[in-house]
């Protein structure tokens, strides 16, 4: 899941995107509405958290442009601005949830999953090919049954794979997947992701392979 935080408040942004990270999510970060939408326009995102108080207006008058372009982008408004009044006027500006600092951050993955369940932006909750079920709502995979430990890249490069089964995956949609883009990542990384990903499933019998174009992409595919 690759998520972009609109914060103007370093410390706060930092916060989010460590939180995030550790369940396996890509986080990039706007500290403006003039930069998120340009990353917007340029990136594919699963989902927006956004703030209102930016430096170059409200975070809310951004909403509607997000919508002209990429209208299935589910939009959590995360901010200081709790009143009842501000929270109505968020959601009837086009925000999916609205969400007071300060904040449980469990509450906030809550609402993560929860807005991304609505019937607009629904995707299966588990993904299965070959022997392997990939369970996108706890962040784990299995193998027959029993629990496919994965470094947090190599599980993403997975999940990008197994949605899009039977299908090559460019390289350049693996990257948005895995890496975000504040992140050095030198030419051969992801095909080291892929190789180490492409053993690990050998060795635990998956029952599905991953085969490769150069310089194209991969494609996971369920062994005969």
């Amino acid at each position: 899941m690759r998520l972009l935080v609109v914060e103007d408040e370093p410390e706060m942004a930092l916060a989010l995107q460590s939180a995030l990270r550790r369940y396996d999510m890509i986080t990039d970060h706007a500290d403006d509405m003039s930069m998120a939408m340009e990353m917007i326009l340029e990136g594919s995102y699963d989902a927006i958290i956004l703030d209102r108080g930016l430096p170059d207006g409200d975070g809310l008058s951004l909403i509607p442009k997000i919508r002209q372009h990429k209208s299935n982008i589910p939009v959590i408004v995360l901010t200081a601005r709790g009143r009842l009044a501000e929270r109505v006027a968020g959601l009837d500006g086009g925000a999916d949830d609205y969400l007071a600092k300060p904040f449980a951050f469990e509450e906030l993955l809550a609402r993560l999953r929860a807005v991304l369940r609505r019937p607009d932006h629904i995707s299966p909750m588990a993904v299965r090919l070959g022997r392997v079920v990939l369970d996108l709502d706890h962040r784990e995979a299995r193998v027959e049954g029993m629990r496919f430990d994965l470094p947090r890249r190599e599980l993403l490069v997975l999940e990008a794979l197994m949605r899009r089964a039977g299908r090559m995956v460019p390289r350049e949609i693996l990257m948005e997947s895995v890496f975000g883009m504040s992140d050095e990542v030198q030419s051969n990384t992801l095909d080291s992701h892929i190789s180490r990903l492409r053993r690990k499933l050998a060795e635990a019998d998956a029952g599905v392979t991953i085969n490769g174009v150069r310089g194209v992409g991969y494609m996971l595919m369920e062994q005969a």
